[in-house]
């Protein structure tokens, strides 16, 4: 273990991975003096292996696929990796595979300890593969998670519990999602694609489609990142730091709406209009809307003469005419409706018997409004 400390001291190129929590633990053991310490510092090592529910070795996979170094996004840009940075990647592999290789015996030979799982892999061989597929797998915190959002701070985060929904899942609208499968598609295979907005009623499913397409498209190389509409602000930093990745980005800006006079509608039509500041060639737009006119019309903008108002509703609609893609969620009628609530009581095993339409119809009819959510709903008080 003093050997094998000595060579994680000389890590240079994956340095950053030192501060994980299995390692910072691992390096606490390492320098412990005194038997209580060592035991404590082992301990803590085990719980931070625990927690993460996998074998050490997977954890430190995972460790160096999420770090960014600059070998890594040498590669995943293209550029030439001189021979001196290669083999020092390389060295410090065989040594972090060497702590992936890890036993509880490699700690003490001391039998009243918590034990931690492992199973071996070839780490080296992993990460060359990680590395020749990099427009799958992207690198830093891009290469772990389907969906991330701007953090208050202005700092990019997984995130936390995001929705797994997948296609599948969904009952009608079909010919709708197609149309946003259809342009995120081409965004993975390079084609130009749109920026896209869906537009339509409540509970129609337009923000659960488009979590779903970021699913669907995860191990293709696709990634979402959230911004509230307060956020648009951002939208230029955000769109640096994806450009130029391996990967494909979503900029999701769900329920879009805008006041006329507000700074961020101008932001955003920048960026929808291909502004060099704003956009990034493996980013698109995707925003969804509740509103026809995603400027809202405040009831002194319906005064002054006909040209005031005509300047008003122009201006209401140009954001709206800036995607490519206008993907329309209308609300379902009485039989789309009950189609919906019948497919989904199939799906979880409820019987649909004689009075199933009336308790469905009433469902909804109580909610005021009918919808593909309205229709989970119901299911839902059933089960």
């Amino acid at each position: 273990m003093r050997s094998l400390y000595l060579r994680l001291c000389t890590l240079a190129v994956f340095r950053r991975v030192l501060e994980k929590p299995a390692l910072a633990r691992l390096l606490d053991f390492c320098r412990a003096e005194a038997l209580s310490e060592q035991l404590s510092a082992y301990s803590e090592f085990v719980l931070s292996v625990l927690d993460t529910g996998k074998p050490l070795s997977a954890v430190i996979a995972d460790y160096l696929f999420s770090d960014d170094n600059p070998y890594i996004r040498g590669v995943a840009h293209g550029a030439d990796i001189s021979p001196q940075l290669r083999s020092s990647a390389q060295r410090e592999l065989e040594i972090l595979n060497e702590v992936a290789a890890l036993s509880p015996e490699d700690f003490t030979t001391r039998d009243d300890i918590s034990r931690f799982p492992n199973q071996p892999i070839d780490l080296p061989s992993m990460y060359d593969q990680r590395l020749a597929d990099i427009s799958k797998y992207g690198y830093g915190i891009f290469s772990l998670y389907p969906m991330l959002h701007l953090t208050d701070s202005g700092e990019l985060a997984p995130v936390n519990g995001a929705d797994s929904i997948s296609l599948s899942h969904f009952i009608g609208y079909s010919a709708e999602r197609e149309q946003v499968v259809a342009n995120t598609r081409k965004l993975l295979e390079g084609r130009p694609a749109s920026n896209v907005l869906l537009v339509g009623d409540a509970g129609t499913g337009k923000s659960s489609t488009v979590k779903a397409v970021a699913n669907h498209f995860f191990a293709d190389g696709l990634r979402l990142i959230e911004l509230r509409r307060d956020q648009l602000c951002h939208l230029h930093r955000v769109m640096d730091a994806v450009r130029g990745n391996p990967l494909k980005f979503i900029i999701f800006i769900d329920d879009l709406s805008f006041d006329e006079r507000d700074r961020d509608f101008s932001l955003l039509k920048a960026s929808l209009e291909g502004s060099a500041s704003c956009g990034a060639e493996n980013a698109v737009i995707y925003a969804t809307s509740n509103r026809r006119h995603i400027v809202r019309e405040r009831f002194e903008d319906r005064e002054g003469d006909e040209i005031h108002r005509n300047d008003t509703i122009e201006e209401s609609l140009s954001l709206f005419e800036r995607f490519g893609l206008v993907v329309r969620f209308g609300k379902p009628n009485k039989g789309e409706y009950l189609e919906i609530a019948r497919k989904l009581a199939v799906r979880y095993g409820i019987p649909v018997d004689s009075d199933f339409d009336t308790r469905a119809e009433a469902f909804a009819l109580r909610r005021g409004s009918r919808s593909a959510r309205c229709a989970e709903q119901f299911i839902d008080s059933i089960l």
